[in-house]
């Protein structure tokens, strides 16, 4: 990546940022195009070729810059001792709404990289893919299980929570104005319900 990017004025860094988001998260590597996220970032493809000189430079920088932002707001989000399942389950959520407010399709991004298999944006990504798995892994092991009701199995629960959670995002993203605080209230909601029925 050209290095002058980090020159470019914050708006126009962000609005480069989520354009190449948006088509990537809808779209996957290779069939993401550039001349979309150029018409989506009102830029000319020369200039975004200029600070990253190719598709795959565009998905590496995002990639990388994408999983260091999340961790960012990981770090100020979840209390360090925080072990509580649901509240645990909770601040990670409060952070994603974080990065979400500045960059509305970021997680839509990275779990359509969860699914790549295109070899060359695969290549890319691997290593930092392992790195970020593992801290969101190492999170959610700190969680206190030993509240969940007697049959309750607490796997299934955070199964029911993510696919839940990830379900109103992706209902929540489709409108013309995204706005992370409904989305967090509404998820709120559907947590403190399944909260309910599996805590003892």
């Amino acid at each position: 990546m050209n290095e002058k990017f980090w020159d470019l004025k914050k708006e126009k860094q962000d609005r480069m940022i989520n354009a190449a988001l948006k088509v990537f998260s809808q779209y996957g590597y290779y069939h993401a195009s550039t001349d979309e996220i150029v018409k989506t970032a009102g830029i000319s493809k020369g200039l975004l070729f200029h600070y990253f000189g190719s598709k795959i430079g565009v998905y590496d920088f995002l990639y990388d810059y994408a999983t260091r932002f999340v961790a960012l707001e990981l770090t100020n989000n979840v209390e360090k001792n925080e072990t509580d399942y649901f509240e645990l389950y909770n601040q990670i959520l409060a952070a994603k709404v974080a990065a979400m407010n500045k960059y509305p399709y970021i997680f839509l991004f990275l779990n359509k990289a969860d699914e790549e298999d295109y070899l060359e944006a695969v290549g890319k990504i691997s290593e930092r893919r392992d790195k970020y798995h593992g801290i969101m892994e190492a999170l959610r092991e700190r969680a206190d299980i030993t509240r969940f009701a007697p049959g309750v199995d607490y796997k299934k629960v955070g199964y029911i929570l993510d696919y839940t959670v990830d379900g109103l995002l992706r209902e929540n993203i489709k409108s013309e104005v995204f706005r992370a605080d409904i989305f967090m209230q509404e998820a709120l909601e559907y947590i403190d319900m399944i909260r309910s029925m599996s805590i003892q």
